[in-house]
């Protein structure tokens, strides 16, 4: 497509000196830092108290475990990660196009097309980079303030390492799996609105007005991307996954909505993208 490795450079040198680019690297695991930080010092005055009374239970025991908060400083900075991607990928090329930043690429010959999937690319490259800080800095800190073991009741391991790895890992695959169609939506938005400003509350409102009202929804809730996403009405695997590396017994879990967390992001971020491309070619710029 003409002009995309023009775009392509000019949309990573804009990225890489970018504050905004920076606050999304960075800004999900200092969030994350700050909360373990929190969860501990409430911990240490609880812990304090318990000596005192001489009282002890299986929840203290588990939150000495390093996995479930791992696990909860994922969920938090995964939620914050897909409504900063929202956000950003809507506002991007609606300030672009205010600005005149755009119209100054065309006139050298850069198609809409090309300019879109350019923003597309780099908003996917700075949204894996900040998972990565945040995998690296949640795990670094949850090793530092308390220990990554198998969950042990009365000498019985009730739930091993190697399968707390193994959910671990499923559960991430699950949650970051929705994170392209986020960047896609933001990105359709930014096609149609007025503005900038525009732009970003109309992406932001309808993503939680669907967070929202997804129960309302049933069985129709699972074919909506947003659905399988850790956020603030949480549905997703993840969730689950934090009560399981706890060695808890009780969650229920449905197959059928598993594979459809597999299957439904992915199309629905290819349906988006088509629709931006369409958009894209009659907006005036």
């Amino acid at each position: 497509m003409d002009g995309f490795v023009t775009a392509m450079r000019a949309e990573l040198f804009i990225a890489t000196r970018s504050t905004g680019n920076r606050l999304i690297v960075a800004l999900p695991a200092l969030i994350v830092a700050t909360q373990l930080f929190i969860v501990k010092l409430t911990e240490s005055g609880q812990g304090a108290r318990d000596a005192l009374l001489g009282t002890a239970t299986f929840d203290d025991a588990v939150a000495i475990n390093a996995y479930g908060h791992f696990v909860d400083g994922l969920s938090t900075g995964l939620i914050l990660l897909a409504l900063i991607l929202v956000a950003w990928s809507a506002y991007s090329f609606s300030n672009d196009r205010d600005t005149g930043a755009v119209r100054h690429l065309i006139i050298r010959r850069v198609s809409r097309r090309a300019l879109l999937l350019a923003k597309l690319c780099v908003f996917h490259l700075s949204g894996l980079l900040s998972l990565v800080v945040l995998l690296a800095c949640t795990a670094l800190i949850s090793s530092m303030m308390w220990e990554f073991a198998a969950v042990v009741e009365d000498g019985y391991e009730l739930i091993g390492t190697e399968e707390i790895h193994r959910e671990i890992l499923l559960g991430l695959r699950l949650a970051v799996l929705p994170l392209p169609a986020a960047i896609a939506f933001g990105v359709l938005i930014s096609t149609f609105c007025q503005n900038a400003t525009q732009a970003v509350a109309i992406a932001l409102g309808v993503t939680l007005s669907l967070d929202i009202f997804k129960g309302l929804l049933g069985d129709l809730a699972h074919y909506l991307y947003v659905s399988f996403q850790p956020s603030l009405v949480d549905q997703s695997y993840l969730s689950d996954v934090g009560r399981i590396v706890r060695g808890y017994s009780d969650v229920m879990l449905d197959e059928n909505v598993l594979q459809l967390n597999l299957w439904v992001p992915i199309p629905e971020m290819l349906v988006f993208v088509a629709i931006a491309l369409v958009l894209i070619q009659k907006r005036k710029l």
